[in-house]
């Protein structure tokens, strides 16, 4: 008995599609639909639950920060998350005007978020600042900008932790 087979999927020239192998495709798509939003609901999740993430809702305090204006150097990969060096610098005329206020370094996964907080005033001139950061795991560095005029603008950068020369 011959197999059915599904003619009507097959394009000018290609051979038509059998049913099993019609109906894998159709689940295993299914599949992998189903499982990127749970990843992606679970990546979510992951995030919303990081300490860091309740500490820069914090800062804003439902204020919109705006991306750069900042110069942020950190490692992509630091060997020791001990002594993570980190040097941000933000542009402004740093006049009495309009100055930076304040900037907040955030690490979002560590159990106390707010790393640093450095404030400045007109008299400061850069308004930039260089430390070294303990990163307990790979994670996002955030840095907060607040001006004068109540601007806020807003950098990140991801590090890497490698625990004994592994990735972590």
């Amino acid at each position: 008995m011959p197999k059915r087979m599904i003619a009507e999927t097959a394009g000018a020239g290609q051979r038509p599609l059998g049913r099993r192998v019609l109906l894998t495709m159709t689940t295993a798509s299914l599949f992998g639909l189903h499982g990127a939003a749970r990843a992606q609901t679970a990546v979510a999740q992951t995030v919303a639950a990081l300490p860091g993430t309740a500490e820069i809702a914090k800062l804003l305090a439902g204020r919109t920060a705006k991306p750069g204006g900042i110069t942020l150097d950190v490692p992509a990969i630091a060997e020791n998350g001990l002594v993570v060096p980190l040097t941000v610098d933000v542009a402004s005329p740093m006049t009495d005007a309009d100055y930076v206020k304040v900037v907040h370094v955030v690490a979002e996964g560590n159990p106390n978020p707010l790393v640093a907080s450095f404030h400045f005033t007109p008299a400061s001139g850069r308004p930039a600042a260089s430390i070294r950061i303990r990163v307990a795991q790979t994670q996002n560095i955030v840095v907060i900008a607040e001006t004068s005029t109540g601007a806020l603008h807003m950098a990140s950068a991801e590090v890497k932790v490698t625990i004994g020369g592994c990735g972590g």
